[in-house]
């Protein structure tokens, strides 16, 4: 079988306590992303099961199979939810949902539940989108910025330069960290002039000699997380070319599991971000049972 490089593994998680299948009065989130999708159960607050799947052209079978998933194996029946909350590029298409809600709003939600109350910057890592969150000490969204040009290399990108180095996308973070020297980062416009520059830098012309694979990668996920930081900055005034960020800060979804771009991030802000026994990319489906 040919291997996929490009896919991050899709996964379900249950709870260890099995009692929560027999209460009553549990509550759904799902967040249709634009690569994933995500649903998780919550019960009284407490996250009981979670799946997260891959999007793929069909949003409604994607939000359907997250759910389905979430719930297999758990012995709850569809019917005894009390409400399905829906967030996300592809909300709309949950057509179960019994309310919709906002994906900042959910983030930030989220990432409460997941890193706690400390959390004053969430920084959503998303497929095609990556938004930086300025939160008040009260659970509430102060202030929020979103990238304004194309993707450059977000997510979506990251994939493709998985699949054309051949490098499972898991292991690409890992592996730009293993470099003497972080190279010069690539194009940070646009991912159309940032991939054909990562892979010329194989060529000689753009060095005396070629790049080996890590710092290839390094120099592409390098350009990403200066893209990430300069979103980060808008939420702050500028000092003299320092971007800053209000600690505690948090990394939520997929690119959040990708340390090649986080590590960068934490150096450039000379901030270590919290961490979480769940994993980050459900803080919006989290987020949007918590809201219901």
């Amino acid at each position: 079988m040919e291997s996929e490089y490009w896919k991050w593994p899709e996964f379900t998680w249950r709870s260890e306590n099995s009692a929560w299948a027999n209460a009553d009065g549990h509550v759904v989130g799902v967040d249709i992303g634009t690569t994933s999708a995500q649903a998780v159960i919550l019960l009284d607050g407490k996250l009981c099961s979670a799946a997260s799947v891959r999007v793929g052209a069909d949003f409604k079978k994607a939000a359907a199979s997250a759910l389905e998933n979430a719930l297999a194996g758990s012995g709850l029946a569809a019917d005894r939810i009390r409400a399905i909350g829906a967030t996300g590029f592809g909300k709309q298409n949950v057509t179960n949902a019994t309310a919709f809600f906002d994906e900042v709003l959910c983030t930030a939600k989220g990432a409460r539940f997941l890193f706690g109350p400390t959390v004053r910057t969430v920084v959503d890592l998303g497929g095609q989108t990556t938004k930086a969150i300025r939160l008040h000490g009260w659970d509430r969204v102060r202030d929020f910025m979103m990238n304004d040009k194309c993707a450059t290399g977000f997510g979506r990108n990251i994939e493709e330069m998985a699949e054309l180095l051949q490098v499972p996308i898991t292991e690409m973070g890992e592996k730009s960290l293993d470099v003497a020297i972080d190279p010069e980062p690539v194009s940070t416009t646009c991912y159309s002039f940032a991939n054909p520059e990562t892979i010329g830098l194989f060529r000689t012309g753009f060095r005396e000699e070629p790049s080996s694979e890590n710092e290839v990668i390094a120099a592409h996920l390098f350009a990403i997380a200066w893209r990430i930081l300069g979103v980060i900055g808008k939420l702050a005034p500028l000092d003299v070319g320092e971007i800053t960020a209000e600690a505690d800060i948090a990394f939520t979804g997929g690119l959040a599991k990708n340390v090649g771009i986080t590590s960068r991030i934490e150096r450039q802000l000379k901030m270590k971000a919290l961490t979480s026994e769940y994993d980050p990319q459900l803080a919006g489906a989290i987020g949007a049972a918590l809201l219901l």
